[in-house]
């Protein structure tokens, strides 16, 4: 499949790290960098060490969030940015579950930092954070106000039609 791709994107390959001699046997595949036209040139997501980035000018990445919010999957999105303003609209806009900011997009860490998608990434509760298990309970009130009944405990206690 990561074969498949990156043939089909080999026009816009800008780097593609050789593999050795040593990686002659068993399941490598090299680390490629692709440039795209459009953040929605990509159709699906694509697990492999596989980076896609999009050149734009300055008035236009609000197009490029659109874009990428667009395709319909949202798991993780890279930021580099030295204006803070920036990231923090670009993270308020996109609709990924992740947003990691000036670092590698890799390595969430698992008990401390939850991890899930959104959209066609998601699967729901977001994963290995410390407050995962509280993502499937439903806190649920029942209060009754037994001075609208007259105050009688009795009628309470009667069963009625489920």
């Amino acid at each position: 499949m990561l074969e498949a791709h990156v043939d089909a994107h080999r026009d816009r390959i800008r780097y593609q790290c050789p593999l050795g001699p040593e990686h002659a046997h068993g399941t490598f595949f090299p680390p490629t960098l692709i440039e795209l036209d459009n953040a929605g040139d990509l159709t699906r997501e694509v697990f492999g060490p596989v980076l896609h980035y999009v050149r734009y000018a300055e008035h236009r990445l609000g197009d490029v969030i659109d874009a990428i919010n667009s395709t319909g999957y949202g798991l993780t999105l890279g930021v580099h940015s030295r204006i803070d303003s920036v990231a923090r609209a670009i993270a308020k806009r996109a609709r990924v579950g992740n947003v990691y900011v000036n670092r590698n997009m890799i390595g969430a860490q698992v008990g401390v930092q939850p991890f899930g998608g959104m959209g066609l990434s998601g699967t729901g509760p977001k994963a290995g954070g410390p407050h995962y298990l509280l993502r499937f309970a439903t806190e649920q009130t029942y209060t009754v106000n037994t001075m609208a009944i007259g105050g009688n405990p009795t009628l309470l206690s009667m069963k009625g039609d489920d």
